[in-house]
């Protein structure tokens, strides 16, 4: 083998393997036109020995854009974060579909669809996928960056029936939603036979990566594909107060004490030993401490490095705050039993108050106004992406 290369057309990745007498073409994978906004973005799948997919037309080709593409400021998330309509320079060129091809989605089903109701929600829908388009045209680092097929798919689970990819970010209702792609795979007979420990232990449910590269182009381009998302701060503390204020055998060992070896002054030996007692400040300053080249936990990972929305053209963009509406639509489109709603119950910590706006606030203000600021710029490509509001506390 000499190397490797892809082409990219409307938005296709041929992917190649090149030889001795030339090209061999090994697959389309259908991509998301957003993977071009990084320059020359590589990926190395371990999936196919001596395969390599890379990509070379960037952002500047397909959108006409200037070429330098900047990293969000604190200033770009305003209190009311609105992206102005795109410019001409930013705009979708007319004769590519790619635009309209992300905005529009036809349910499979639309036999339990209120019209109106139906249009509500798709007019919902498109706003949010406009204001990602706009983030990520804007926004997206445009170095180069180095990822294997299998990590970018890697939160993505699989149920092949009702044809869904479902892209898991930890406390924005996950183990609810593996609930329901357990009763839809056949797995249980309803959610509320499903205990937490069987939800995330059990291995019910298979993720996008084990498949071979076919197996994920396919998926990619033919299911439906589900991603939703939280307020950055909301969905910290609630990582926080789940992770640390309760007993864990795995995250007080395992963080506690690195948090507090660093980060305390005077710590005692039965804190340094067990790691419990981590306080938000420690925990924030921990964060901020990572190096670039560190695993972060998924509990606390950007929804942007754990779904790459900028690359994968997610078909429906729910959100925390419309968690319930949301998925009765998404169920229905994909013509699942009536019965299956998304279960309300918590079963972790059910008697904890849920963690909303006073809550968070409180947390925030353990914090200075730098560490809020650094903060929000760790979370700056979600609050963007998901057009949030950053609230300064």
């Amino acid at each position: 083998m000499v190397d490797n290369g892809s082409d990219i057309s409307g938005g296709v990745v041929s992917v190649f393997r090149s030889a001795e007498g030339g090209r061999q073409k090994l697959s389309d994978c259908s991509i998301n036109p957003w993977f071009s906004i990084l320059n020359k973005w590589k990926l190395h799948s371990r999936v196919q020995a001596g395969t390599t997919f890379w990509i070379t037309k960037d952002l500047h080709s397909l959108l006409n854009t200037s070429h330098h593409i900047p990293s969000p400021k604190i200033s770009d998330i305003s209190q009311n974060t609105l992206f102005p309509e795109p410019s001409d320079k930013t705009k979708q060129p007319t004769e590519h579909q790619h635009f309209m091809t992300m905005l529009t989605y036809k349910p499979r089903n639309t036999t339990y669809f209120n019209e109106l109701k139906w249009k509500e929600f798709k007019e919902r829908q498109q706003k949010r996928k406009s204001f990602l388009l706009n983030a990520c045209t804007l926004y997206n680092n445009s170095k180069t960056q180095w990822i294997t097929l299998s990590q970018m798919v890697s939160r993505i689970y699989v149920e092949d029936r009702y044809k869904i990819l479902y892209c898991e970010v930890p406390k924005v209702g996950c183990s609810n939603w593996k609930r329901i792609l357990m009763v839809l795979n056949g797995k249980a007979q309803s959610v509320a036979q499903i205990v937490h420990k069987e939800v995330h232990y059990g291995n019910h449910l298979q993720r996008l990566s084990s498949f071979d590269i076919g197996g994920i182009q396919q998926r990619l381009n033919s299911f439906t594909k589900i991603i939703v998302v939280r307020d950055p701060m909301e969905r910290l503390v609630s990582a926080f107060r789940d992770k640390f204020e309760h007993p864990n055998s795995y995250y007080h060992p395992e963080y506690g004490k690195t948090i507090i070896k660093k980060y305390r002054k005077n710590a005692t030996q039965e804190a340094l030993n067990s790691g419990s007692g981590v306080t938000f400040k420690e925990f924030v300053q921990y964060i901020l401490g990572l190096s670039p080249s560190t695993i972060i936990d998924t509990h606390w990972n950007t929804i942007n490095k754990l779904c790459f929305p900028c690359f994968i053209n997610y078909d429906f963009i729910g959100k925390y705050e419309t968690l319930e509406d949301d998925a009765n639509y998404i169920l229905k489109s994909v013509g699942a039993p009536a019965f299956l709603k998304l279960p309300s119950f918590k079963d972790r910590h059910p008697t904890d108050e849920k963690t909303s706006f006073s809550i968070v606030k409180k947390y925030m203000l353990q914090l200075s106004e730098k560490e809020q600021n650094l903060l929000f710029s760790f979370y700056s490509m979600d609050y963007l992406m998901f057009n949030y509001t950053l609230h300064h506390f």
